[in-house]
């Protein structure tokens, strides 16, 4: 099977600040992330992930840590995220990529007193969503 590549290229924007994880934590983090696999599991491309969302989320949430300045619980764990890679058994088009985003967004809503994200930070934070979901699409459509 041949996968489609977008034109974009990889993200190239900048990455969410560093400044995130002292203001969240860890906890925080893996709460917002169960958050957030609790809504992927009822949408419409819930069929897309691993039945065991405790086991996905925590995986999400390891890379988040470690994006967000704390210690690199991804690398740690599982090995480099080459996450494209990762996600090129699934097929991905844009359906599913606007779903993803749908329910980040959702996840999102409330994030500074539900999670403790700053603010100040959930701008650039949207916008490394975007770019990131973009370079996983792997399928036309």
């Amino acid at each position: 099977m041949e996968f489609w590549t977008p034109p974009s290229g990889p993200p190239q924007g900048a990455p969410p600040s560093k400044e995130i994880f002292a203001a969240m934590g860890e906890e925080a983090i893996f709460a917002m992330c169960r958050d957030f696999y609790a809504r992927l599991a009822g949408s419409s491309i819930g069929h897309l992930f691993p039945e065991d969302h405790a086991a996905a989320s925590e995986k999400l949430a390891c890379f988040l840590v470690g994006l967000f300045g704390g210690p690199p619980l991804f690398h740690e764990r599982y090995g480099a995220p080459r996450m494209r890679a990762r996600h090129l058994p699934f097929a991905i088009d844009q359906a599913a990529r606007r779903e993803w985003l749908r329910c980040f967004e959702e996840t999102l809503e409330g994030a500074e007193e539900r999670f403790g994200f700053p603010a100040e930070h959930l701008p650039r934070f949207r916008g490394f969503l975007s770019e990131f979901s973009a370079w996983m699409v792997n399928r036309e459509g």
